[in-house]
């Protein structure tokens, strides 16, 4: 189990005195999430390396004016979004987020979904008939394979918000933080990327009997 960061007035303090054990402590904490992070926006997970070399290399340059209004994390990522998504820009792969249009309708009936009134909105009511029923079969490889896939399949804007929600346990406000983008966008490319892994999940189980 990962140990908890310090504070962020520690942290902040350790990374403007050049301390190698925090700079090492939030390698250790931080790595594995911004190269994922980095990985939806670039081609390669070489360059999503480099994106990441690359931010930290910004925060060593500039931890002196940051001014502490958001969280570090927050804003260790907003600089990593912004190497990511222009390197990604480069290599043609992202489109630009200011450009949210509906694209079509929804991957998923909106009625297998839980409504604005409900305490948990926008969850399944209800898992596919042919989900398997163990953590084990869960767990299975040909399973996470499948879900790899679907997630690495979604249109780039989908991809970068579930893996920040879903995946890495962003709240919805960080979420916005760091991609600059409103709640409403946040939570109609979450929607749609979650429709779609489920949709390709189910397509899965339907096909296979949920054997693994």
């Amino acid at each position: 189990m990962a140990t908890a960061l310090p504070s962020d007035e520690v942290l902040i303090a350790g990374l403007r005195a050049g301390d190698e054990e925090t700079f090492a402590r939030l390698l250790d904490g931080w790595s594995s999430s911004m190269l994922r992070l980095a990985r939806t926006f670039v081609s390669t997970a070489a360059s999503a390396e480099e994106v990441v070399q690359d931010t930290w290399l910004a925060v060593f340059q500039s931890i002196g004016t940051f001014e502490g209004r958001s969280a570090l994390q927050t804003w260790v990522y907003r600089i990593l979004v912004n190497i990511a998504r222009k390197r990604g820009a480069r290599e043609q792969r992202t489109v630009p987020w200011t450009s949210l249009v509906p694209d079509g309708d929804p991957t998923v009936d909106p009625s297998r979904f839980r409504g604005p009134e409900d305490p948990d909105p926008d969850h399944w009511r209800a898992f596919p008939e042919r989900w398997p029923t163990t953590e084990s079969e869960v767990l299975a490889h040909e399973v996470r394979a499948t879900v790899a896939a679907a997630i690495d399949g979604l249109p780039p804007r989908q991809r970068v918000v579930l893996t920040l929600r879903d995946i890495d346990g962003h709240s919805a406000d960080d979420v916005c933080a760091l991609l600059e983008i409103t709640t409403a966008n946040q939570r109609v490319l979450l929607h749609r990327a979650r429709a779609a892994v489920r949709s390709h999940l189910e397509r899965y189980f339907t096909t296979t009997g949920g054997d693994s």
